[in-house]
């Protein structure tokens, strides 16, 4: 995303264009379903220091105003795209976490909610998970299960 086309949604959301705010709504669209450390980390590259807590700040502003959206997956960081007001879902693979986004047709048939408890649905959101291509392939060599087992232990030992 040019740095213009970010102050041009910052405007349009009217919030206050700042070089930390551009900097990561920029990198959210560049780096899609990335965690906050991969985006700090851009962002730093484009306007130097920047403190970890205003990156936060930052994705929380930018999710709050509709200019980003959060992911949040079990046992995992929550992961930022810019890439939210079209119609698609996403693909998790079960052994690397790889997201993938999955288009979902225009005009395809939305599943409704069994018992809505009075809510008003106005988003609903489908993850499919599986094994991406690069984990399929080493899986001749090793048992899938294993592989689940070993990332979901790596996660929790990073926590």
């Amino acid at each position: 995303m040019i740095e213009t086309e970010a102050r041009t949604l910052l405007r349009g959301a009217s919030l206050r264009v700042t070089r930390p705010r551009v900097a990561v709504l920029s990198a959210v669209h560049e780096a899609p379903h990335s965690d906050a450390s991969t985006l700090l980390t851009l962002v730093r590259t484009r306007i130097g220091a920047v403190s970890t807590q205003a990156v936060y700040d930052v994705l929380k502003t930018l999710v709050d105003a509709g200019l980003a959206r959060r992911i949040d997956l079990p046992n995992s960081a929550a992961r930022y795209e810019g890439q939210f007001w079209d119609n698609h879902q996403h693909v998790v693979c079960r052994s690397c976490g790889t997201i993938a986004d999955i288009d979902v047709p225009q005009g395809a048939p939305r599943p409704e909610a069994p018992q809505d408890h009075g809510f008003t649905v106005d988003r609903v959101e489908v993850t499919y998970w599986g094994l991406c291509p690069g984990c399929r392939t080493g899986r001749d060599r090793r048992d899938p299960e294993s592989a689940h087992r070993s990332f979901h232990k790596e996660e929790q030992e990073n926590f």
